[in-house]
C-alpha cells in the first residue's frame, strides 16, 4: 500500500454517502468537512469518503503544503462504510484494517427479537 493510514494522528471517517465526484480542484471536500462538522483540518488528520458504490473511496490528507486526495478502488470486494448517519467518526488503527478488510468498523447495535406469538 502506498499511504500508511495509520501514520496520522487521526483518522476520520465521513458515514453516509459523499458525492465522490466532489474533490480538490475547488477544495469541496475540505469545506465540506470544516463546514458541516467544524473540525480542523491542519491537525495531522486524514478525512475518509465513501459514495453510494462500495467498492471505493476517497482520502484527504493535508501534509503541511497542500491537500493530498487519494483515490482507492478495490478490484476484488466491498468496503463496509456506515451509512446510518450524516457524521464523522474517529478510527483507531484496529478500525482501520476492518474497513480496509471490507468489514464495518463501527459496531453495530444489537436487535434483539420477541419470541415468536409474544407480545410486549
Amino acid at each position: 500500500m502506498l499511504v500508511n493510514y495509520h501514520s496520522p494522528k487521526h483518522v476520520y471517517i465521513v458515514c453516509g454517502n459523499t458525492d465522490l465526484r466532489k474533490g480538490i480542484d475547488t477544495h469541496t471536500l475540505a469545506i465540506l468537512i470544516a463546514d458541516n462538522f467544524g473540525m480542523n483540518l491542519y491537525n495531522d488528520s486524514i478525512f475518509l469518503f465513501c459514495g453510494r458504490r462500495n467498492d471505493r473511496f476517497k482520502a484527504l490528507y493535508w501534509d503541511g503544503e497542500g491537500f493530498i486526495l487519494l483515490y482507492k478502488r478495490f478490484e476484488n470486494g466491498n468496503l463496509t462504510w456506515p451509512k446510518t448517519s450524516e457524521e464523522v467518526k474517529e478510527l483507531d488503527n484496529q478500525q482501520i484494517d476492518l474497513l480496509l478488510s471490507g468489514l464495518n468498523p463501527l459496531p453495530q447495535p444489537k436487535v434483539h427479537l420477541a419470541p415468536k406469538g409474544a407480545f410486549y
